[in-house]
């Protein structure tokens, strides 16, 4: 058990407006890079598991494999166990627990995975070798995470540079790195990770229902998450320029040509 674990503070925290955009991943539009990996009988353990709309995808793909999800919030825990219980999967099971201290023996898991998690802690390397330690000899750890500073939307709407800017000064007040995504093979490498094969994927908002949905969550997020409360609380930012920032992303969605693009980069790490 490690002696002192870092305090992580998780910038986006478990607003619903937060839960629900994470619901609306998929293994298939979020984990695309990991699917040719995930054969039947395959013991998977995802890290960071959110409401679990991955996890039960990945179950799907592994059966009669059996799945871990696990993440550090019961209510999101509580959220993903009655999402497996709702679309009737029986091979995933869902436990609160800490990255940098994994409940399981060595050697335990043919894949383990983390989507989005790297980039909230205080010390991914820390948190790659445990999740190096339970993975099996010649096993996988699949990692993605999005880069901030390679984000990019037109048109230009000065709000959302503000938004930027703020939510760098808020995950770098955190300890965290926001821009991860350019730094997995690097981490993966100081991690002790033998073989490291990177590669990216992005997520687009560009079609009207695309740029309606990421417009709300956004503006939803800039005001009433943990997001809003941290750049009160540290003195980043008044209630006046959230509003202002919700205001601008308003007016992106409801732009007719808008186009919003979020790279995340990817590694398939062995040990």
């Amino acid at each position: 058990m490690n002696e002192q674990q870092p305090e992580d503070v998780y910038t986006h925290g478990h607003h619903e407006s937060v839960v629900r955009a994470h619901a609306s991943r998929t293994a298939e539009n979020s984990a695309a890079f990991v699917i040719p990996h995930l054969t039947p009988g395959t013991a998977v353990l995802d890290v960071g598991c959110g409401p679990g709309s991955i996890t039960c995808d990945f179950a799907r793909l592994v059966a009669p494999g059996h799945v871990i999800g696990l993440d550090r919030s019961p209510d999101v825990i509580n959220q993903a166990a009655e999402l497996a219980k709702d679309r009737g999967v029986d091979n995933v099971e869902f436990r609160t627990g800490n990255i940098y201290d994994l409940e399981f023996e060595d050697e335990s898991f043919d894949l383990v995975h983390a989507h989005q998690v790297l980039q909230h802690l205080t010390d991914p390397v820390a948190a790659l070798r445990e999740m190096r330690r339970v993975a099996k000899a010649g096993a996988i750890v699949a990692v993605r995470d999005a880069d901030f500073h390679g984000m990019s939307w037109y048109p230009e709407v000065p709000e959302l540079d503000e938004w930027m800017e703020l939510y760098q000064k808020i995950a770098r007040r955190n300890g965290a790195e926001p821009d991860a995504g350019r730094r997995l093979v690097s981490w993966a490498q100081q991690a002790g990770f033998g073989q490291v094969s990177p590669s990216s994927s992005n997520w687009l908002y560009a079609t009207a229902q695309q740029r309606a949905w990421q417009s709300r969550v956004w503006s939803e997020r800039v005001l009433h998450s943990a997001f809003a409360e941290q750049a009160l609380e540290y003195g980043f930012a008044n209630e006046a320029d959230l509003a202002r920032i919700a205001a601008g992303w308003h007016r992106w969605g409801a732009t007719e040509d808008g186009y919003f693009l979020i790279p995340n980069g990817e590694v398939i790490a062995r040990a």
